[in-house]
Formats: C-alpha cells, sequence, structure tokens
C-alpha cells in the first residue's frame, strides 16, 4: 500500500478498537480515551503505520525529516535485509513498541518527542505536503506538529499506551501489505514465507486508489460522528 493509505489505515485502525479499549486494562495500562486520547491515537498510530517502510529510500517517512529519516532508513535497510523484509514482522513491531514503551517509562519528555515525530510522520504520510516547495511544506508541517503535539500536551493526554499504540501501528501496515500482491514475512527472521504473496490488488492500482482510499477516508468521518461527544464539544447543538 501507499504511503497515505498506511496512515489512514492507522487512524481507522485506533479509533475502531477505541470503544473496546476505553476504560479497560490491557497489560498493566488503564485505557481512558476521550476526545484528545482519540485524536492522539489516531495521529500516533498513522504515523507508527508509516515506519515499517523507513527501510525504502524513496518511502513517504523515509523523506519526512531530511537526512536523519534518509540515513535512518539506509542504516533499517541494511540491519532488516533491504525493503518489505525485517521491519514488516512481528519481531519489529514487538521492537518498536518496546522502545515506544521505555520512553514513556524513562522520560515525559523523551515521549513527547516521540510522540511530535509519529505525528509529523503522519501528516506527511496523509498527504500534508507540497512537492514543488518542499522547504515551505516542511516548515508547515512542523509548525502544526508542534501546535497539535503542544495542545494535546495541554489538554492533559496520558500516554501510557504509547508502547501499544505505535506496535499496533506497525501491525495495521502489515494487513495493508499483506493485503497487496507482494505480501509480508511476518515471521522473520525465523521462516520467510510472506503472507499474502501473490494474491492480493497492485499497490497504489485501481483497487487502492478507488476503493480502498475512499473507504479509509469515509470510515474515519463516520467514526469521527460516533466517537465524538459533539454536543460537549459544541453545547449549542
Amino acid at each position: 500500500m501507499m504511503g497515505h493509505s498506511h496512515a489512514l489505515s492507522g487512524v481507522v485502525g485506533w479509533m475502531a478498537v477505541v470503544p473496546l479499549l476505553n476504560k479497560v486494562d490491557v497489560l498493566g495500562i488503564n485505557f481512558e480515551l476521550g476526545s484528545g486520547e482519540i485524536i492522539a491515537g489516531g495521529l500516533v498510530c498513522a504515523g507508527a503505520a508509516l515506519i515499517p517502510d523507513l527501510d525504502h529510500k524513496s518511502a513517504t517517512i523515509t523523506k519526512t525529516y531530511g537526512v536523519f529519516t534518509e540515513t535512518l532508513g539506509a542504516f533499517f535497510n541494511w540491519a532488516f535485509g533491504g525493503h518489505r523484509n525485517g521491519t514488516h514482522s512481528l519481531l519489529f513491531a514487538l521492537l518498536l513498541g518496546g522502545f515506544a514503551q521505555l520512553l514513556v517509562l524513562w522520560s515525559e519528555l523523551a515521549a513527547q518527542i516521540f510522540v511530535f515525530l509519529l505525528i509529523g510522520i503522519a501528516f506527511n504520510g496523509l498527504g500534508y505536503g507540497m512537492e514543488k516547495n518542499r522547504v515551505a511544506a516542511e516548515f508547515i508541517n512542523a509548525l502544526a506538529t508542534a501546535g497539535i503535539t503542544l495542545a494535546l500536551y495541554s489538554s492533559g493526554v496520558d500516554y501510557s499506551w504509547l508502547g501499544l499504540a505505535a506496535a499496533y501501528g506497525c501491525l495495521l501496515h502489515y494487513l495493508g501489505d499483506i493485503a497487496t500482491q507482494m505480501g509480508v514475512p511476518l515471521l522473520w527472521p525465523f521462516w520467510k514465507y510472506r503472507f499474502g504473496q501473490n494474491i492480493g490488488f497492485k499497490t497504489d492500482g485501481p483497487v487502492e486508489r478507488k476503493v480502498i482510499t475512499p473507504m479509509l477516508t469515509i470510515s474515519i468521518v463516520l467514526m469521527s460522528i460516533y466517537l465524538f461527544p459533539w454536543k460537549e464539544l459544541i453545547p449549542d447543538l
């Protein structure tokens, strides 16, 4: 799948589990998911859903933070055996989730910086960029990302679930790629079989552009209507 589809699937995936997770304990983490957590979780999952493609030099995420993500992407490509190998495995999802959760336990500032990076990646993946003026696009992205990160922090969003959300975003990415013809090696490095290979639709083909992307977009709109307490947010409704 293309970057924008992965990012949209991250938002949809998070919103879909909010009713199931709200006020539930998972691995010792109590999910209290208000409006702030819905927005934060959706953006975190959207960003995390792009991270597995950091192993591709032309991917949306690899271009997001210039030399920083390009260098990191080159390392990931080398360390995980090229595109759609180790970064598309359950092991990688576990590593990313564990890393994010360690940041939460270690330092609130470190967790906020990670959230900032994920939100910026999410915006880039969702198409908030201008290819003809990358400098302006990156500047606007940074301002919007900083503003939203600060607003979420000021609203008291609790990121104790950050590790689970990051891992979940990766899993959503895998599901999207399993639905395409290349498939993914979920059990790498123990078994390199590609689940879904030669079965699904073509990446950036008519199915993705005309069916998948519109359906994901409509799902976000419908779930937003359902999940957010609009009468409390806008009392005059």
